[in-house]
């Protein structure tokens, strides 16, 4: 076999670059790099760092930069293969023999540049020829600068089926199908793929012409404004990036690389000095892409048109970015102006605009949050419930386990301050009750004023111990002795009335309370209504007078997590085992997990009970 990219790559992985480097250069820790004096110039003031993440050294002094094959043939002077043989011995790999077929393949992609260098020859001529001046008029109207048309080589395509043939002459017509440069027809006719159109080079990483893109200069119908060389032994759209090879010596420099939705914006951008830009071609990001962009930088810059369209665009190299999320490997996003690409952005407000929202993107999460609470009204709760499954669809994508924790607490919380924001107070919309009135259990307090009829009937129940019993009973009680404790437990309340529907009317019922009453007393309500509080119930430490207010609160915090828990472990199980036809293996470890954290909440429900039944028995009334 013959030494392939991912070859090499496995090779560079296995070499730790600082410790190679460390064997002739004197290297100090930097942070998450090593820094030393530059080998490649003399200086006294360290600017040349090693990133073993990276896989690359690079000099700020010089601009000498590589990975460990580049420092073996650079540094120590070794020639290609004597670098690989070396670097192979260091990490324990055999050097793969040479493949014929693989040697003839170089040979003909070689062959190939060699076609689209000549094209791009003839196109620069082309140009500049008489037939171009519609193409150069075109060029100077869009206010291109000489000097940016020179360095990324703009040319001219003449309107004709048959210029490429008689200008390279010295290719067949094989080699010139084979780049990308001609066609055929289904009569088998074969013609210039690219007439009429100002044409841009596609480069490699390496600055060689591997591909061309082509504009027409006046819309016409059903002819494509923007025309790309199809896939080729030289080209795969979805690997390379436009302007690489520019833009990651500016990347270096600027610390920054931005993704723009076209080349027409790369040029723009560098128009306007912008020279750290690139763009994919004719298709969305893909992973191949994403893993360039990270390679020089840990966050890109997506910069995306302000239309729908362009959130459209976001949003898909969002969801193609989710599952290769890492530490310190991210995107942020820039979103222009509604109606503007980088080009009238500039020319309508100058380089500075453009430059003061690429200073400010907004977070990967940011965005996620934004399009999706945007995407659709939310005026009923199923509208906010489908937000919510929205936006854990997207977080169950991320395959990085911390990640995808972090991602799914950070849309959660949003998610909760959006679907439940506090309540508004209310003033008592009826007068206190007089002294002496009771409720209906003797020495209760009547319900609070304020509250609906349900409200007050549901919660009179609860005080009476006629509707509901044990520990359910008792923490509505102890809520209505301290109310200053509901707005403490909100979510936990909330989610129990969302998986217990007997408990919904109760816990609203609570939340009225709170909204009524504005007191920090322990025994707030019947403080207000000037009576007595309800009788003790000795097996809650929260129920009796003789307790402090402060360990009252935590057992009761106690057993509100009691009373939460076994409905949520019980509504995730049953959603578990629906969806088991579909994912049987998951399905079955997720029931396991689940059922094992039931049975340790009924432990802790039986524990709880057996305290408050042993603390009675003793007269100990302390938590």
């Amino acid at each position: 076999m013959a030494i392939t990219p991912q070859w090499k790559d496995e090779l560079r992985a296995r070499i730790t670059l600082s410790s190679l480097v460390q064997r002739s250069v004197k290297l100090t820790r930097a942070g998450r790099e090593w820094r030393g004096c530059c080998p490649f110039h003399d200086e006294k003031t360290p600017s040349f760092y090693v990133n073993d993440q990276k896989q690359f050294y690079h000099c700020f002094g010089c601009g000498a930069h590589g990975d460990a094959i580049s420092w073996m043939v650079d540094q120590q002077g070794l020639q290609f293969m004597d670098a690989i043989k070396e670097l192979a011995g260091m990490a324990g790999m055999d050097v793969p023999a040479p493949d014929p077929v693989q040697a003839k393949r170089a040979e003909q992609r070689a062959s190939l540049i060699d076609v689209t260098e000549a094209a791009q020859r003839f196109f620069v001529e082309s140009l500049a020829a008489p037939g171009g001046k519609v193409a150069r008029d075109y060029l100077e109207r869009r206010g291109f600068a000489p000097a940016v048309m020179r360095e990324f080589g703009f040319g001219w395509a003449p309107d004709e089926r048959q210029a490429l043939p008689k200008a390279l002459g010295q290719f067949g017509e094989d080699m010139l199908e084979g780049a990308g440069m001609r066609a055929a027809n289904e009569a088998g006719e074969r013609y210039d793929r690219f007439r009429g159109r100002v044409m841009l080079p596609i480069q490699d990483a390496r600055g060689r012409v591997i591909a061309f893109g082509g504009r027409i200069l006046d819309k016409r119908d059903g002819v494509a404004k923007y025309l790309n060389s199809p896939d080729t032994e030289l080209f795969d759209k979805g690997r390379t990036l436009y302007n690489l090879h520019r833009a990651a010596p500016a990347a270096r420099q600027t610390g920054r690389v931005v993704v723009v939705e076209g080349y027409m914006d790369v040029i723009a951008l560098a128009n306007a000095g912008i020279a750290d830009a690139v763009a994919p071609l004719g298709t969305a990001l893909t992973e191949m892409q994403l893993e360039l962009l990270w390679r020089m930088v840990e966050v890109p810059v997506l910069c995306f048109d302000g239309d729908a369209a362009g959130q459209r665009a976001a949003m898909r190299a969002i969801a193609r970015a989710l599952p290769l999320l890492a530490p310190m490997r991210s995107l942020s996003i820039v979103r222009l102006p509604a109606g503007l690409d980088p080009d009238d952005l500039i020319e309508a407000q100058g380089k500075g605009a453009m430059e003061r929202l690429l200073a400010e993107p907004a977070s990967l999460v940011d965005t996620l949050w934004e399009f999706e609470r945007d995407a659709q009204p939310l005026a009923t709760p199923e509208a906010k419930a489908g937000l919510k499954a929205r936006l854990m669809a997207h977080v169950e994508t991320i395959a990085d386990p911390e990640i995808k924790s972090l991602y799914r607490r950070e849309l959660g919380d949003r998610f909760s301050a959006f679907a439940y924001p506090p309540r508004p107070q209310r003033a008592p919309s009826a007068p206190m009750p007089r002294q002496g009135q009771r409720g209906p259990w003797k020495g209760a307090p009547m319900p609070p004023p304020g509250l609906s009829e349900e409200a007050r009937r549901q919660l009179s129940g609860i005080m009476a111990g006629g509707q509901r019993k044990g520990l359910l009973a008792a923490v509505i009680a102890g809520l209505t002795r301290y109310p200053q404790e509901i707005t403490r437990h909100t979510e936990a309340l909330s989610a129990l009335a969302r998986h217990d529907p007997r408990a919904a009317p109760l816990v609203e019922s609570l939340f009225e309370l709170s909204e009524t009453l504005d007191s920090h007393a322990a025994n707030a309500i019947c403080g207000e209504l000037g009576q007595p509080a309800p009788p003790a119930d000795i097996r809650y430490a929260f129920l009796d007078e003789g307790t402090s207010t402060g360990d009252a609160c935590e057992e009761l915090a106690e057993a509100v997590s009691l009373l939460v828990e076994r409905p949520a472990l019980e509504a995730a199980l049953a959603a578990t085992i629906a969806r088991f036809e579909s994912d049987p293996e998951g399905s079955f470890a997720e029931q396991t997990r689940l059922r094992a954290q039931l049975m340790t909440v009924d432990e802790r429900l039986k524990a709880f009970g057996r305290r408050k039944a042993a603390q009675a028995a003793t007269g100990d009334d302390t938590a």
